[in-house]
């Protein structure tokens, strides 16, 4: 049996209508207080979650807590902006249409937590042993510049950033980082390269 979460309860609302199973329990749950006894679960797996942890430690020992002797814990987190092409390109060109106040989120929060030493650390705080970290590269593709430009600007946190500035802008911003993903990479389809981490933790 799966026990599947996430805090925000639409979320969870739609992937069990994707995803019906008899095998997978859905249901909202905040990491940094999971709703689960002590020594439940054989394996903890978040995808792209951790990044988003107000107090990762909390979460950390929450983890730790719901594991069983012996259980894993297995997460992965984004490298640095600088080695996932085409966040870093859009960033940085809708960074200059807000040079007082650049909209930062893709850097500060999904590519913001890229130190693996200190993850690793907060682990064994938290508990945890046998910490191994995997460094995944891969490509990313898109059929033209406007898909990525689009997907970064209007389909993440950093609408809000940009729309909290300017409200009127967004197309603006989203053409500027198409035009930006153009000039480095070509008109589409495009290609760019992105890499993060994969952690593994045994309680």
């Amino acid at each position: 049996m799966i026990d599947a979460t996430d805090l925000n309860q639409a979320m969870i609302d739609h992937a069990s209508r994707l995803l019906p199973s008899p095998r997978v329990s859905w249901r909202q749950a905040d990491a940094q207080a999971l709703p689960f006894p002590d020594a439940m679960f054989d394996a903890v797996v978040c995808q792209f979650g951790v990044m988003f942890f107000p107090d990762m430690a909390k979460a950390f020992s929450e983890t730790h807590r719901v594991l069983r002797p012996g259980g894993r814990f297995v997460f992965n987190v984004w490298d640095r902006i600088e080695a996932n092409e085409f966040a870093y390109v859009v960033v940085q060109a809708v960074a200059a249409l807000f040079p007082e106040d650049p909209p930062l989120f893709l850097a500060r929060t999904p590519h913001g937590h890229h130190d693996t030493t200190l993850i690793e650390g907060r682990l064994l705080s938290a508990g945890f042993g046998g910490v191994t970290v995997e460094t995944v590269a891969k490509t990313s593709t898109a059929p033209s510049p406007r898909y990525p430009a689009l997907g970064f600007c209007q389909g993440t946190p950093m609408r809000n950033e940009i729309e909290a500035r300017d409200p009127t802008r967004l197309e603006e911003a989203t053409d500027v980082a198409a035009a930006a993903i153009e000039a480095r990479f070509g008109m589409g389809p495009v290609v760019g390269q992105m890499r993060a981490y994969v952690i593994t933790a045994r309680r």
